[in-house]
């Protein structure tokens, strides 16, 4: 790897997002890491941006995996040992169950991926994230873990009434802010692929296509968080359109 050659891991990059983050950050010369939990359409993902032309690596990844990440760790390493981004973009969404009926079990295995996963990541990187000299973490969340959009009638999210995906997003943006206020050298952001203001999202599996942006269009935040420059800011929550509310 060129000692000149901007480096990012993104988790769950097989499909939606994190394929589309990876193509265009691919395309821009980066080195990528591609994290996928399914080894055979990792490959497959890392072909198809091979054949466009980007320096790809796929890293079997299970963030919900002490070993699976531990191994990624070794992976990343045998290419660098500085990461310069780490893009946490891996996310479970649940059953939809509602509150009257979620049990703590369902719970579980959401936060199991949207929270502990991403903590579990970070931990294990911080030290070649500490080797760049502009690292940032960019924590892929939702519009649905807003406080401020949650309680705006207005907002499609405020009547979808389940328990366990919304507030899992709502811990990993307080868990992003302690970590910037912790760890002012290595930018921490959050961002939704969304426009809040428009109630509108990314069409994803996650959502069964029905969103109303493309998902290049959904990628517009994430790639802007992982492109920020030595003074960008830190703790921030933006869509595509700019910052929205906690």
């Amino acid at each position: 790897m060129r000692h000149d050659q901007t480096s990012v891991l993104i988790t769950g990059a097989n499909k939606g997002l994190g394929l589309e983050a990876a193509r265009r950050l691919g395309d821009l010369g980066w080195k990528v890491f591609l994290g996928s939990r399914d080894p055979v359409r990792g490959r497959a993902a890392v072909d198809r941006l091979w054949e466009g032309g980007a320096d790809v690596v796929l890293v079997p990844l299970d963030v919900t995996s002490d070993d699976s990440v531990e191994k990624a760790v070794q992976t990343v390493l045998g290419h660098t040992d500085i990461l310069d981004v780490l893009i946490n973009n891996a996310g479970a969404p649940g059953r939809a169950v509602t509150p009257s009926e979620a049990t703590a079990e369902e719970l579980h295995s959401v936060y199991d991926t949207n929270v502990y996963g991403p903590v579990r990541v970070t931990q294990a990187f911080l030290p070649m994230l500490g080797r760049s000299g502009n690292p940032r973490v960019v924590m892929v969340s939702s519009g649905g873990g807003s406080f401020s959009v949650i309680t705006d009638p207005d907002q499609p999210v405020a009547t979808m009434h389940e328990l366990a995906y919304s507030s899992s997003k709502a811990a990993l943006n307080m868990i992003t802010l302690r970590y910037a206020h912790a760890l002012p050298e290595i930018k921490f952001n959050v961002a939704t692929p969304g426009e809040v203001a428009n109630r509108t999202f990314a069409a994803t599996d996650m959502n069964h296509h029905t969103g109303q942006l493309t998902v290049t269009e959904g990628t517009d935040s994430i790639v802007r968080l992982a492109t920020l420059d030595p003074d960008g800011p830190t703790g921030v929550f933006v869509d595509r359109l700019g910052p929205i509310g906690w």
